[in-house]
């Protein structure tokens, strides 16, 4: 039985309006319980999958990080683990395969092994063996750790006709005066920890091994007095930073357990700096805050109209547009948002139209174009940005345009569109100049051996700590970039560095310098 219900136009209305009214909260509900499986599925990503942003497609893995193989010619064999020697077979020539030889600057220490003399005797008809040669084979061998002292004798004079002139020879000048550790260990300490990433603990112990009985505590403290001394040097190089025509920027996180009026658990920043032209330099810097107030100073002095690269953050764009920079925008950043938008994706969904899809494969093209003129002159590659990257960006703006609007902001979709139109006007320009860039990639790899070191060592206790650390870690980045070994370098410069008295001093001791006196 059916039983009808008289409802007046006023009730009728009433009711519809609250029907759409439920209907649209239910529509945010679904979109909002979308928005969090997404960011759950992104962190769940995050914490258990791998961190390379390579393609699970081998074409544009290759496209993006493999442009050196997927360029190479075809038919040319892989030169691992071979000798040059060749071997010639009928129809083509290919390489002799076995062990590649030890380094020729190694030191050799020949031992002979020789027949006893019952043997030497031959058994045909009774004659004496006579050497004739030898058959060579090398093995590689490692001396562990060696510990010494070193005494220094300061002979003392005195004349024999009287007991009023007495002089002792004068102790050699060091770069920690009165300290506990040559110049050499000091070297070995610096490199272990901030080019290998062993903790001082780890050193000790080690070090400990062998006879030398050192506490952390004198390692860490020895480590902040060297990284004060070496801080003209420091200055130095940031003068030649900020006369490069093109500098890159970055930073990341450390913390400091013993900074006035700051928790332990604060966050400090160290920022990295280096230079695109003239001599390869890479400058950390140490600040508590993340602020433009901390970020300027570092770039205090830099020219007008030097390009700026970095990534999306605000800081860096009050900074060009204070010092009068052309600002350049990270590619590799864009391209990053996809990589994670893609990654939420369902595999069962993922496709070639799928948007985020689409730009990973449109950028990947720019990469491509980059990777087949990267030994071009400068204005080669920019005339070749202008013929075939210009249609790729074109293309890009077009699914920017298409998509921009249409997708929920907060979505990963939504984050990695509106970064990218945010940032458009800096990631374009690059195609101007064949000596800009396409990305901040060189930046990110020179602040690598700290957040690896960071992982093992995970935190400074003082502020000076932090900032010493920072100075080591500029001397042996630069070393790095500049292939000087790093260990060689430091010996050389802890030694030459306490008498150094003028700016020409200071000078001769870069590491282009001193590990090149004809530069």
């Amino acid at each position: 039985m059916t039983t009808a219900i008289t409802l007046s136009t006023e009730e009728y209305q009433a009711l519809l309006g609250e029907q759409q009214r439920l209907a649209h909260q239910l529509r945010l509900m679904t979109v909002e319980r979308d928005l969090l499986k997404e960011r759950l599925d992104a962190f769940l990503h995050r914490l258990f999958a791998a961190k390379s942003e390579a393609r699970a497609n081998p074409a544009q893995r290759d496209l993006f990080l493999n442009e050196a193989e997927a360029l190479a010619p075809q038919g040319v064999p892989i030169a691992e683990e071979v000798t040059p020697e060749a071997v010639e077979v009928a129809g083509h020539s290919r390489q002799k395969r076995g062990r590649k030889p030890l380094d020729p600057h190694l030191p050799r220490e020949i031992v002979r092994h020789e027949l006893p003399e019952a043997e030497r005797v031959c058994t045909h008809d009774g004659a004496y063996l006579v050497e004739i040669g030898t058959e060579i084979s090398e093995q590689l061998d490692i001396v562990p750790q060696q510990v010494r002292v070193i005494q220094h004798h300061r002979v003392k004079y005195a004349c024999p006709c009287c007991d009023d002139s007495i002089r002792v020879t004068p102790a050699p000048a060091r770069i920690i005066p009165k300290g506990l550790l040559t110049e050499a260990a000091l070297a070995w300490v610096v490199t272990a920890k901030y080019q290998d990433s062993l903790p001082l603990y780890r050193q000790a112990a080690l070090l400990g091994r062998f006879g030398g009985d050192l506490s952390r505590t004198t390692l860490a403290a020895s480590m902040v007095r060297v990284g004060q001394a070496v801080q003209p040097v420091i200055n130095l190089l940031r003068d030649h930073l900020l006369d490069a025509d093109l500098i890159l920027g970055d930073e990341t996180v450390i913390q400091v357990l013993k900074e006035s009026g700051r928790a332990a658990q604060s966050k400090s920043y160290l920022w990295a700096q280096m230079t695109g032209s003239g001599p390869p330099i890479r400058l950390f810097s140490y600040t508590p805050g993340r602020g433009g107030t901390h970020a300027h100073p570092l770039y205090e002095g830099i020219r007008s109209g030097v390009a700026l690269m970095s990534d999306g953050y605000e800081v860096y764009n009050a900074i060009a547009a204070a010092r009068g920079a052309v600002h350049l925008g990270c590619w590799a950043h864009a391209r990053r948002y996809f990589v994670e938008a893609e990654a939420a994706i369902p595999k069962a969904a993922r496709n070639a139209q799928q948007p985020a899809t689409q730009f990973i494969t449109a950028m990947s093209e720019l990469y491509a174009i980059e990777a087949k003129a990267k030994d071009l002159s400068a204005e080669q590659r920019r005339q070749r940005r202008q013929e075939q990257s210009r249609p790729v960006l074109a293309k890009i703006e077009g699914l920017l345009l298409q998509h921009l609007h249409s997708v929920t902001p907060g979505s990963l979709l939504g984050k990695a569109l509106h970064y990218l139109s945010s940032q458009w006007p800096k990631l374009t320009r690059f195609v101007d100049n064949g000596a800009w860039p396409i990305d901040n990639n060189l930046c990110e790899n020179a602040i690598r051996p700290f957040v690896v070191g960071r992982r093992n060592w995970l935190f400074c206790d003082t502020v000076a700590g932090a900032q010493a650390s920072a100075n080591l870690y500029s001397l042996i980045e630069t070393c790095k970039a500049n292939g000087i070994e790093p260990y060689a370098y430091l010996v050389e410069l802890f030694r030459q560095l306490p008498r150094a008295k003028a700016v020409e001093d200071f000078e001769a001791l870069l590491p282009w310098r001193l590990a090149n006196p004809t530069a």
